[in-house]
C-alpha cells in the first residue's frame, strides 16, 4: 500500500513536470509568434504610407472612370485638334537647334551663306511665333474642358496653365530670344563685328605727302570703298534692318567714317584751327593762317565731304534719307567741319585792325566758291548745326567787311593828330592805304567787296550802288592828302618838312599811276603830285646841300709870289667852314630814309652833283696848300672818294617800320591798345 502512494506521488510528479514542459513550449511559441507579428508589422508601416502617398494620382487616375461619359468622350477630339500645331512646332524648333553651329561660325569665311542661314533662321522664328498662337489656343481649350468638367487634377491643371502663360509671352513677344535660346542675337552680334571689321579694314586714310598747293587740288578714287564691301555692308544691313538692330551699326559707321577722315586731314597739319584770338592779333600771321585755311576747307569739302556724303547714299540709301544724311552730318562734325567754321569765327572775333578787311574778304571768298557745295552737303536737316554756324560766320564776316570799310575814313582822320616820322619817310598808313585800295579795286576784291557790301545793306532793307563804294574810296584819298599836308606843317626842321613833301607826293604819283585808283583819281591829279615832287625836291637840295658849294669859294685865292700864307689861311677856313657845314647836314639826314630806290637814287645823284664837282675841283686846286700843314687832316678832313661813298650811301631804308596802321576810335569799334603807340616815336610811320 505503501509502494502504491509512493507509485502515484511519483506519477504525480512526473505529470506536473511533463505539464511545466508544454507550459513552457507553449510560451516560447507565443513568443516567437508574437516577434514573428512584431516584424511584420514594422514592414508594413512603410508601405501604408507609401499607400498613403498614392491614394491621391491613384483618386486622379480614376477620376476619369468617375466623370461624365460624355466628357471623357470629347477629351479625345480636343486632343487630337492641339496635336497638329504642337507638332509643327516642336519640328521646327528642332530645325532652330539645327542651325546653332552655322550661325556661331565667322562670317567673314562666307558672308552670303551666313546671311542665307541667318535668313532661314527668321522664318523659323516667324513661324514659331505665328504657330505657337494656334498650338496655345488650342492647349487653352483643353484646360478649360478639363478644369470645367473635372477631368483632370487640379495641380496638373495649374502646371499646365504656367506652362501656357509663358508660351503665351512668348508668342506676344515679350520673349523672343528664348524661342532660339538666344541664337538671333548672337548672330546679329556678329553680324555688327564683321560691319565693323569691313569698314576698319577698308578704310585708309588719304595718303597726302605734302598739303595741297595754292591752285591744286589733291585727287582721290571715285569712291573711298571698294563696291564689293559697300554692297557686303548693304547685306548687313538690311539683315539688321529687319531685326531692329541697324543703330550699333550706324554708330560704328559714324565712328570708323569720321576717324579715317580726320586722319586724312592730318596731313594737311590743322593745328592752326585751335589757335586762339590773342594769338591772331598778328596780321602775317592772319594771311598765312586764312590763305591755307581756303585751300584746306575747298580741299575738304569738295573731296573728302564729298566722298563721304556719296559713301553715305551707297551704304544707306536701303535705309531711307534722314538715316544716311544723320550719318553725314556726325561725320562732318566730328571729323573737323565745326573747327574749320570756328576759325573763321575766332578772325572775326579779333581785333579790327583795318588791314583785317582783305582777310574777311578771303573768308567770304572761300565761302561764297562753295556756297553750292555747302547748300547740297549740308542742306538737310541733320545739319543744322553746321547750317547755324555758316550762317553765323557768313553774317559775322559781312558785317566785319562793312564796319571796317565805312570806318576807314574816320581812323585815316583820326591818324592826323599824331605826329609824323621822324626819319621823313613815307608813313606806313601811306603806303597800306595805296596798297589797300589797289587790292580792293582789282578783279580779286572788289566784285567780293560790293557783293558784301549790297549784302549788308539789304538786310537793312537798303539798296547799294558802286558809285558809293567810289565816293567813299576817293573820300579817304582825299583824306590822306589832308594828312600829308598836315604832317608836312608839323616839322620843325624846314629842311625835313621838304624832304618828307617830296617823298609822299612821289609815293602818291608812283604807286598810283597806271592803277584803278589812280584812273579814277585822274591825270591831273596824278601830274600835281608828280609836280609837287619836283618842287619839294628843288627846295630840298636848294636849302640843304645846295648851300655846301657856295663855302668853297675861290674869291681871294689867286696866288701870287709872297701871298702864299694868306691864301693858305683862305683855304683852311673855307675848308673848315665846309667840313663843319656838311657834318651837321650828314649827321642829321643821315637817319632820314627813301623807301623807293629809284628816289633815292636820283636824290643821292643830285646831292653828288651839287657837291661832288666842285669839292674835286677845289682839292685839286688849293688841298696842297694845306696837305704839307701839321694839321691838315683838320682841314682836308674828307677824300673825295671818301665824300662819294657817304653821299651815296644816304637815305637808305631801315629793319622794320613804326607803328602800325592803326586809329584811335573813341567809339572802341577797333581795338587799339596804348602799347602800340610807345613802340615809337610815330605810330604813323
Amino acid at each position: 500500500m505503501g509502494e502504491s502512494v509512493n507509485d502515484n506521488s511519483d506519477m504525480n510528479v512526473n505529470n506536473g513536470i511533463a505539464n511545466l514542459i508544454s507550459a513552457r513550449k507553449a510560451l516560447k511559441l507565443s513568443l516567437e509568434k508574437s516577434k514573428g507579428l512584431g516584424l511584420a508589422l514594422d514592414k508594413a508601416g512603410p508601405r501604408l504610407e507609401e499607400i498613403d502617398q498614392r491614394l491621391p494620382s491613384l483618386e486622379a487616375a480614376v477620376r476619369p472612370i468617375r466623370a461624365d461619359k460624355e466628357a471623357l468622350a470629347a477629351v479625345g477630339g480636343h486632343i487630337n485638334r492641339a496635336v497638329g500645331p504642337a507638332a509643327a512646332v516642336l519640328k521646327v524648333f528642332d530645325a532652330v537647334h539645327g542651325l546653332e553651329n552655322s550661325l556661331l561660325s565667322d562670317p567673314k569665311n562666307d558672308l552670303p551663306g551666313y546671311l542665307s542661314v541667318l535668313k532661314r533662321l527668321e522664318e523659323a522664328l516667324k513661324f514659331l511665333g505665328d504657330n505657337c498662337g494656334l498650338a496655345i489656343q488650342w492647349l487653352e481649350d483643353i484646360v478649360e474642358y478639363l478644369e470645367d468638367n473635372l477631368v483632370a487634377d487640379q495641380k496638373y491643371l495649374s502646371n499646365l496653365k504656367k506652362s501656357l502663360k509663358g508660351l503665351r509671352e512668348l508668342q506676344n513677344g515679350e520673349g523672343r530670344g528664348c524661342l532660339d535660346g538666344g541664337l538671333l542675337d548672337a548672330a546679329l552680334d556678329k553680324l555688327e563685328s564683321e560691319f565693323r571689321r569691313l569698314l576698319t579694314e577698308h578704310s585708309v586714310p588719304l595718303p597726302m605727302s605734302t598739303p595741297p598747293a595754292l591752285g591744286e587740288q589733291q585727287c582721290i578714287a571715285p569712291s573711298p570703298l571698294p563696291v564689293t564691301v559697300i554692297h557686303k555692308l548693304q547685306a548687313i544691313l538690311g539683315r539688321l534692318i529687319a531685326n531692329k538692330r541697324h543703330e550699333k551699326c550706324i554708330s560704328i559707321y559714324v565712328e570708323v567714317r569720321s576717324s579715317n577722315v580726320r586722319a586724312s586731314l592730318q596731313a594737311l597739319d590743322l593745328d592752326y584751327l585751335e589757335i586762339s584770338i590773342a594769338e591772331f592779333n598778328d596780321g602775317q600771321s592772319i594771311e598765312r593762317y586764312i590763305s591755307r585755311w581756303g585751300r584746306h576747307l575747298e580741299f575738304a569739302v569738295k573731296h573728302l565731304f564729298e566722298a563721304e556724303y556719296k559713301l553715305c547714299i551707297d551704304v544707306f540709301e536701303r535705309v531711307g534719307l534722314d538715316v544716311w544724311m544723320g550719318c553725314f552730318a556726325k561725320i562732318a562734325a566730328q571729323a573737323g567741319m565745326l573747327a574749320f567754321l570756328q576759325f573763321g569765327k575766332t578772325v572775326t572775333e579779333s581785333k579790327k585792325d583795318p588791314i583785317k578787311l582783305l582777310k574777311l574778304l578771303d573768308i567770304f571768298a572761300s565761302l561764297n566758291k562753295l556756297r553750292l557745295d555747302f547748300n547740297r552737303l549740308f542742306g538737310g536737316a541733320s545739319c543744322a548745326e553746321i547750317q547755324n554756324l555758316t550762317r553765323d560766320l557768313i553774317k559775322r564776316v559781312i558785317d566785319g567787311v562793312a564796319e571796317i570799310f565805312w570806318e576807314l575814313k574816320v581812323q585815316v582822320e583820326l591818324q592826323r593828330q599824331i605826329p609824323p616820322p621822324p626819319d621823313g619817310n613815307v608813313p606806313r598808313l601811306v603806303s597800306v592805304i595805296i596798297e589797300y585800295f589797289n587790292k580792293l579795286l582789282g578783279d580779286d576784291y572788289k566784285p567780293l567787296l560790293i557783293q558784301a557790301l549790297v549784302i549788308h545793306r539789304s538786310w537793312k532793307h537798303e539798296k547799294f550802288q558802286e558809285k558809293l563804294l567810289i565816293t567813299e574810296i576817293l573820300n579817304i584819298i582825299k583824306a590822306i592828302e589832308l594828312n600829308v599836308d598836315a604832317w608836312v606843317k608839323a616839322y620843325e626842321d624846314t629842311s625835313l618838312s621838304q624832304f618828307f613833301a617830296m617823298n609822299n607826293h612821289w609815293h602818291l604819283y608812283k604807286h598810283l599811276k597806271g592803277t584803278r585808283l589812280g584812273h579814277l583819281l585822274g591825270d591831273s591829279w596824278l601830274k600835281e603830285h608828280e609836280q609837287s615832287k619836283e618842287y619839294y625836291a628843288t627846295v630840298f637840295l636848294r636849302d640843304s646841300w645846295g648851300k655846301l658849294p657856295g663855302l668853297l669859294s675861290r674869291e681871294g685865292l689867286i696866288v701870287f709870289s709872297g701871298g702864299r700864307a694868306t691864301a693858305r689861311d683862305l683855304v683852311k677856313k673855307r675848308l673848315k667852314a665846309f667840313n663843319e657845314a656838311f657834318d651837321n647836314i650828314y649827321k642829321k639826314q643821315s637817319n632820314w630814309v627813301i623807301s623807293e630806290k629809284d628816289l633815292r637814287e636820283k636824290t643821292c645823284h643830285l646831292i653828288y652833283q651839287a657837291v661832288l664837282p666842285v669839292y674835286r675841283s677845289y682839292m685839286q686846286s688849293y688841298g696842297a696848300l694845306v696837305a704839307q700843314d701839321s694839321s691838315s687832316s683838320k682841314y682836308a678832313k674828307y677824300t673825295v672818294e671818301t665824300l662819294e661813298a657817304m653821299l651815296l650811301s644816304l637815305y637808305q631804308p631801315k629793319p622794320g617800320r613804326y607803328g602800325s596802321f592803326k586809329g584811335m576810335p573813341t567809339g572802341g569799334k577797333f581795338d587799339i591798345g596804348v602799347a602800340d603807340l610807345r613802340r615809337t616815336a610815330s605810330a604813323v610811320a
